[in-house]
């Protein structure tokens, strides 16, 4: 089945379209056999099909065929949120790196919606030793032109954007040079493009996401080597 994987069915379309409209336990119950085929084992097969593409970009990357494996699960936890609705309305996978899955090392993400796809590589947020070695490798000159070069290369592949920027000041004790001044504003770091949601649903799904995450590991490389 995942060699064959070309693209979700429209039936995972219409599983997220419903499960926005009626986010209540009433109707995922009612559509449990959609969820079943077009969430699960859809997902299943898209990530047993992208296990070797990943790992022709880096092979210590993971991918594992299943619900809190790379496949996200649906339901929310709400225990700390404003919003108290029971499921998502998305589909989301995550193939990362080191022994212990979790988001404190690089990886591969993917979000899948009915008008959206949103794809990337690198570590949206840095735990505050992360943050710490991150801003030490922007200001030496060979772990900072490094990362220069791994965007260049990643701007140069595509309309991606690079983020996390979110502090207005560079942190105190951080000089960097101006060149790569702007990198001390970021407390995380990623290379992601939107694209049409229609792409999930079209032949060629797997190989397109490949190619962008080869695009943008550059940065992920640069990440995984230098933290």
């Amino acid at each position: 089945m995942s060699a064959q994987f070309e693209h979700f069915p429209e039936e995972t379309r219409q599983f997220l379209v419903g499960i926005a409209d009626h986010n209540e336990k009433a109707w995922f119950e009612e559509n449990r056999a959609l969820y079943d085929t077009s969430y699960v084992e859809a997902g299943k097969a898209f990530v047993q099909a992208m296990a070797p593409r990943l790992k022709a970009i880096s092979p210590e990357v993971h991918a594992e065929p299943r619900i809190n494996g790379s496949i996200m699960r649906v339901n929310r936890d709400v225990r700390f949120s404003k919003d108290k609705r029971a499921y998502k309305t998305h589909l989301d996978f995550w193939f990362w790196h080191g022994e212990k899955k979790g988001w404190a090392n690089p990886g591969f993400y993917l979000r899948i919606t009915p008008d959206q796809v949103l794809l990337g590589t690198g570590m949206h947020h840095f735990d505050k030793d992360t943050l710490d070695s991150f801003r030490h490798a922007v200001v030496l000159p060979r772990s900072g032109k490094a990362l220069q070069a791994a965007i260049t290369a990643v701007r140069a592949a595509g309309a991606y954007e690079i983020g996390e920027k979110t502090r207005k000041r560079p942190p105190r004790g951080f000089e960097a040079d101006p060149d790569r001044a702007e990198y001390l504003l970021f407390e995380g770091l990623t290379a992601t493009i939107t694209l049409p949601g229609a792409v999930a649903f079209a032949p060629g799904f797997a190989d397109l996401c490949a190619q962008h995450f080869a695009a943008t590991w550059p940065i992920g490389q640069w990440l995984k080597t230098e933290l």
